[in-house]
Parts: structure tokens; sequence; C-alpha cells
């Protein structure tokens, strides 16, 4: 399996190279920059003043499918710095390149009939090789990912070994497409963003706000069913507070600040994270070992300064919603509070129904880049290997992400992809043991000793905002029952219908069931059932002479389809079940 993926990776590389060719070919004026092979395909950098259109997308395509029929040997060859530099004069992005490759570096080229480019490889040997190939997109990226840099254009592509495949993944970004919650979110008015209001700042509609509502009761209830108190903590802070947790010299960039150092005598900024604010509910008096384990948590309201590049809908944005925790724990409590942790994040997932979807990420420290962290090396080893024994003891299936780690401990980050591919973040649960001598939180231990505690930072169910959009994809918009906005759409036949749907409306609502519509508009009863399917309802109601007459409703699933006459009250039993299950 590995072979085969190198095999592809190699071909998409090579494919990346096709992609320039041709587009100097039609455009010789453009820069060249970088062009890799990702998971999903490939993409290639170009600094042109020319905009690229799907128009050119399709004619550089048909440039790229004439270079594989010319057949272009691919050679690799090799040359000193003076002369590589030469080669590369015309190339700016290039030169930068070269010029920061270490003196005994091997630089290589490939080459391929007029064109050449500066590349370690590999790549297949012909341009023939590369047959079943898509451009999908252009769009801005700073070269390096830098937002001081130039703007550049990246055009995306997909390769594969057969057309079969290529037809395969294509059809499976259509189903993305329909998917993505940017779109779908808009459609079903579930969120919408104001341009004056600003880039990362969502506005949650009546329906997604319902959604988020839901949540956060459900997990705040489990989090108190599980021993965690609830804290509610200011959304700002003076710089001194910041300064303690060394938030200041390690995430100010990040921040959103209030004020000048230099002219203001105190500056405040938002809070990027709860951590330092719930750390004074353990401080609030003296405490023992008796006091621990320690849980608080809290629905926190966040604000990070995101780069504009990477805002996207509800996945990263600026002002945030999160289900965060910080607990303070003995050394010997710290596994089974770290465990138990643990499993809070995946019932949560489970119930969700993304349990299956995410993969686990042993975030640890960089050691080759000291400037990020807080602590020594001696404190980094102590709390990596305490979390490396509980992952082990836990059996998690994990993989190590070097210098993935906070500034002050290490984590496992609970990781998922959107339906584009694209891996974020979505819980996290860390240990800390170098805060706490920051702020002088100590416990007076059996011995009679004071002592810092472990703490352990961590996410029951993560981002809100992100969680929303995770589900809008995953479910394409049908809702399980229990999250639906609207649960219940009433239909009667005719305006002689209306008094009695009123009046099943209200003993549903009596029943505690309130996200029910009453759609009582003068339109055809196929085009109000065609309406509540488009917007993914789960249940339409529909009454007649017929069910006045029996004290029935006619129920329709978005799952099961026609069910047939009910009496309310089987219904009202039907759905309460569905709900307090939590059925998906």
């Amino acid at each position: 399996m590995a072979e085969e993926m190198n095999e592809l990776q190699t071909l998409r590389h090579s494919a990346s190279h096709v992609l320039a060719q041709a587009v100097k070919r039609l455009y010789p004026d453009t820069k060249l920059t970088i062009g890799p092979a990702i998971e999903t395909g490939f993409y290639y950098d170009f600094d042109t003043e020319h905009t690229f259109t799907p128009e050119d997308l399709d004619a550089l395509e048909a440039e790229m499918k004439k270079i594989a029929k010319e057949n272009l040997k691919i050679e690799r060859f090799e040359l000193p710095r003076a002369e590589a530099l030469d080669l590369m004069k015309d190339e700016p992005y290039k030169l930068e390149l070269i010029n920061e490759l270490p003196e005994d570096a091997v630089i290589s080229f490939y080459k391929q009939g007029e064109f050449t480019d500066l590349c370690a490889g590999p790549h297949v040997n012909y341009t023939s090789k590369i047959k079943a190939f898509k451009l999908l997109s252009a769009t801005g990226a700073y070269w390096r990912g830098d937002e001081h840099n130039k703007m550049l254009q990246r055009i995306y592509g997909t390769a594969f070994k057969t057309k079969d495949e290529l037809n395969a993944h294509l059809e499976q970004l259509e189903e993305a497409k329909k998917r993505d919650h940017n779109k779908l979110g808009r459609e079903l008015e579930l969120f919408t963003t104001v341009d004056v209001i600003g880039q990362g700042l969502p506005v949650m509609l009546p329906k997604g706000a319902r959604i988020i509502q839901t949540l956060q009761r459900w997990v705040e209830d489990e989090e108190q069913k599980r021993g965690w108190q609830l804290t509610k903590t200011p959304f700002m802070a003076k710089s001194d507070l910041y300064k303690i947790s060394g938030h200041w010299d390690h995430y100010k960039d990040g921040m959103f600040v209030l004020g000048d150092e230099e002219k203001d005598k105190e500056v405040y900024a938002l809070r990027p994270m709860t951590c330092p604010f719930q750390y004074q509910a353990f401080l609030n008096r003296g405490r023992s070992y008796r006091d621990l384990p320690m849980r608080l948590n809290e629905t926190s309201t966040l604000f990070r300064n995101e780069a504009s590049g990477e805002m996207h809908g509800l996945i990263r944005v600026r002002q945030f919603t999160i289900s965060e925790g910080h607990l303070m724990c003995t050394p010997e409590q710290l596994e089974d509070e770290f465990r138990h942790c643990l499993e809070l994040a995946n019932y949560m997932l489970q119930t969700l129904g993304l349990y299956e979807d995410v993969s686990y990420r042993f975030s640890q420290w960089d050691p080759n880049d000291r400037e990020k962290y807080i602590g020594t090396p001696e404190q980094w080893d102590e709390a990596q290997s305490a979390m490396q024994k509980i992952l082990d003891d836990l059996g998690l299936d994990y993989k190590i992400g070097i210098g993935e780690a906070a500034f002050y401990g290490p984590k496992l980050d609970i990781q998922i992809k959107n339906v584009h591919g694209k891996e974020d973040t979505l819980i996290t649960i860390q240990i800390d043991q170098m805060l706490a001598e920051k702020f002088g939180m100590e416990y007076t231990d059996k011995d009679g000793v004071k002592k810092n505690p472990y703490i352990i930072h961590r996410t029951s169910i993560g981002c809100y905002e992100r969680t929303l959009a995770l589900l809008i994809e995953k479910y394409a918009g049908a809702f399980p029952t229990w999250l639906a906005p609207v649960q219940v759409r009433l239909m009667p036949i005719a305006d002689r219908h209306g008094e009695y749907m009123a009046d099943i409306q209200k003993k549903l609502n009596d029943a505690g069931l309130w996200r029910v519509e009453l759609d009582d508009r003068s339109e055809k009863l196929g085009y109000k059932l065609r309406e509540a399917q488009l917007k993914k309802i789960p249940y339409m109601l529909v009454a007649g002479d017929k069910d006045i007459e029996n004290g029935t409703v006619s129920v329709r699933s978005r799952k099961n389809g026609d069910m047939g006459a009910m009496t309310i009250d089987e219904f009202i039993k039907l759905i309460t079940e569905e709900i307090e299950t939590k059925a998906r």
C-alpha cells in the first residue's frame, strides 16, 4: 500500500511539472515557485499578472494532454551552486530557494523538452505516463503561506493511474461540493457572513443558533454528570495575566490587543483561551489534596486573530465558542483523569456520529525550536513520557506530530477531515506541568508539603462552530431529529383543516416539542411537501377530512417515507423516544 502511494505521489508530482510547462508555454512571462504533490492531487503556485479563469484551466489541460502525447523524456541532472543560479537567473523564486540550501546540498533539476525545474524529485521517466488528470480550480496563495509576502495564483489538479480511478474521484468531489457546509449551511439558513461585520465572524441565524444551543445544553449537562463544575469568566483581561501565562510572549500575534503598551497605562486583550482565567477559581483559597481532582468547565467564547487566508466558513473563524475545561490533579490521579477526559470526548463523537471519522495525534514539542516553548527539556521529557505511558496503556492508535504541541505542554489532538480532505483539530486533551508553577498554584499534600498540581487542558466537543460545520457535511444537512432545528412541520391539506393542525401544534408543544412549524399557506400539498423535504425536516404531519374524523395525522418521515396514520399520542411517543436516545 505504501509503495502504491509513493508511485501515485510521484505521478502527481510529475503532473505538476507538466502543468508548469503548459503554463510557461501559454503564458511565457509567468514566474515559477513550487509545485508539490499533495494527498488528493497536486498544485503549482505561479506569479503572473494574468488571472486564471475556468476557461484558462480548460486550455491548460489541453496543453498538458499535448505534452503527455509528445512523450518527452524526464531527465534528472545536478549542477554546482554557481551554475544552478545562472540557469535559474530569470526565476526569482527559484533563486531564493537555491540560496537557502546548505552549502553542501545537492542541487538537482528535472528537464522535459524545453522545460527545466529545480526539484529534488522523484518523477516518472516520460510525460506519456501522465494520462488520467484533471485541473480543478485556481485560487490565491501567499508565497510560503505568509500573508506579508506576495499573493500568487495556485492551480490545483489531481492525477491517477487510470481514468476509472480519476472518474471515481471526480464523482466524490461532486458529492463533496453538495455537502460543503459553506454552501449548504447558507442554503439551509443556518449561518451567514456579512462584509461590514468582518471575515471570520459568522452570524448564526435562528436555525444554526438552535443547533448550537442544543449541543451546548447537552454538553454542559453531560459534563455536570461527570463531576465538572461550571465557571463563567471574563472575555478579556489586562496584559499582566497573559504575561504570567506566557501567552503575551508566545501568542501575542494571534491575539486581539486593545490598546498600545507604549501609550496606555493598562492594555487589555480578548482571550484566546480560558486557562489563565479558570485558574483563578483554584487560586480563590488554599487547596489541599482533598480538593483534587478539581474539574472546571466553561462554555467559552474565544478570539483568535487568524490570518485572512486561513478563514473558511465555520471551520476556521476569529470568534468561536468552545467546550473548554481545566482539571487540576495529583500525579497519582493523572492517568485516570486523562482517560476520563478521552472517554468523554469519544462519547460525544460516538453520539454525534463522528467517531469513525477521526484519528489521533500525539503532538510533541520540537527541541530544535526552543523559542516556541516555555520550560526545560527535562520538564518536556517528563510531561511527554507521562502522556506516552497513558496513551500506550489505553492502547490508542496514534501518530506523532513533532512541533505541534502547545507552548506549555504536549497534547492529544483528535483530528478530523472535512469533505474536501482538509484536516483540522476537533478536540484536544493536553498535559501541563508548567503553568501551575507560573501562577503559584499549590496544594498541600498528605505529607504536609506544598506541591504544584498537574493540569489537564481539554475540550469535550471542541469548537461548536467547527462541529456544526462537520455535522452539516456529515449528514448533508439532514440532521438527526434531536439536533434538527425544525423537527416537525405540520401541513393542513386545505384551509378548513388549519384549526385542527393548530391544536396538534399545541399538543406537541405541551409535550415539550417546540421545534414545530405550522405551514398553513394556501399552497398545494405536493409543493409544501417538496419544500419540507428540501429543508430536510425529519417529520411532516399531514391532516385532511379523514384525519379529523379519526383523530389522527398522516406521518411522513424523511428517513422512512409514508408511515401511515397515527394518533398524536402515538407520534409523540415515537419522536420523543428518538430524541431521547439521540438516534441517528
